[in-house]
């Protein structure tokens, strides 16, 4: 029961987080997972796969309710999203599925890089000069591979690397957040089912486990992120968000050096 409580305030968390900043749930909920399953005495060669197969499988409902809301906006450039689609999908199942045979300290360690890489941009306000094209079908298919893949293994839902590839190529940051968050869709519903395949009757995961989701994380942390995401929405109207960005950039930074360095 105290867990549960756990997950519900990380719910909480994620979804003021997601509103406010519009990062993607995964940087936040896998750490977060990590720290949980490990006081609760999850194995830990399934810590790690364990905390982002969860992530993956509660950013499938978050990003279903972003999608509407994008949808009821008119954001979505949806010829762009059918030209990324089948390779962010093809992508995110190979990679969620390869993931669960990786060593947990060696897909921590990646995890961990990659949130250093996050918590930089943020600190350094980053972005890319809008200088490109988007490429034809061919090249476009290579990137959705590439985004599908990366994504997977993060537990996230894309955004950190599909939103800076398309405001280079000249793509309106509306857009192209409303393009990212609907292709955070197929990124997490075919990840997940990696992740699902891999960690299939694993001997050290523990109960109410569907290989490498944890249902009860899953349920809790999903169900609360959604209810208070909207929360987060209307404060970021309120709040001074580039200050809370670097704030959250530091916070990143030091959990990813603690994930890296402290164990």
């Amino acid at each position: 029961m105290t867990f549960i409580v756990f997950y519900l305030g990380l719910g909480v968390v994620a979804g003021l987080l997601g509103g406010m900043l519009g990062v993607g749930g995964g940087i936040v909920v896998v750490p977060a997972l990590i720290w949980i399953f490990k006081r609760e005495g999850v194995q830990p060669d399934v810590l790690t796969h364990l905390a982002i197969g969860t992530s993956l499988a509660g950013i499938i409902f978050t990003s279903l309710s972003a999608i509407q809301a994008q949808q009821k906006r008119g954001a979505i450039d949806w010829t762009v999203v059918r030209m990324l689609v089948p390779a962010t999908l093809i992508g995110g199942l190979v990679s969620g599925y390869l993931a669960g045979f990786i060593p947990a300290g060696t897909l921590k360690m990646i995890f961990s890089v990659f949130l250093i890489v996050v918590s930089l941009q943020l600190l350094a306000k980053w972005q890319p000069a809008a200088h490109w094209t988007l490429p034809g079908p061919k090249g476009l298919w290579g990137v959705g591979l590439g985004i599908g893949s990366l994504s997977a293994m993060m537990g996230i839902g894309g955004g950190t690397i599909s939103v800076p590839f398309l405001h280079a190529c000249n793509v309106e940051m509306k857009r192209a957040i409303a393009i990212s968050t609907t292709l955070g869709f197929p990124i997490a519903l075919f990840g997940a089912a990696g992740f699902v395949l891999s960690g299939w009757h694993h001997p050290g995961l523990p109960a109410w486990s569907l290989g490498y989701i944890d249902l009860p994380a899953l349920l809790a942390v999903g169900v609360t992120s959604i209810i208070v995401a909207p929360l987060g929405v209307r404060l970021a109207h309120h709040l001074p968000v580039a200050r809370l960005k670097r704030a959250f950039g530091i916070l990143l930074l030091v959990v990813a050096l603690q994930m890296l360095f402290g164990g």
